[in-house]
């Protein structure tokens, strides 16, 4: 949990994500289409990656992955992501994190 932490804190936009996970790569799409440059935690490749989905779940991501952190806090999974792009909440959250500027 406490790595979990420290990373979802070293960047603006953080998402943990399995590479063979489609919707973590709609996610990963979504805001690289809003000009962010999330930082990626591939779990699926990480020696301590099931430990840290298994932490993800515990916090209330489910499904663990994609989970999706913004100026260091959980924001939730693709559903809560697709849910604030879509009512426009998450440029404004975006832009108070400091991870886009327009």
């Amino acid at each position: 949990m406490d790595r979990i932490v420290k990373l979802a804190s070293m960047k603006a936009v953080v998402i943990f994500t399995n590479s063979s996970c489609c919707m973590c790569h709609a996610i990963k799409r979504l805001f690289y289409e809003q000009g962010v440059s999330p930082m990626i935690h591939e779990l699926d490749e990480d020696t301590r990656g099931r430990e840290m989905e298994w932490a993800l779940s515990r916090i209330g991501c489910c499904p663990a992955v994609p989970a999706v952190f913004i100026g260091g806090r959980l924001v939730g999974s693709a559903n809560t992501v697709m849910t604030l792009h879509l009512n426009g909440s998450l440029k404004k959250m975006l832009k108070e994190a400091g991870a886009m500027w327009l």
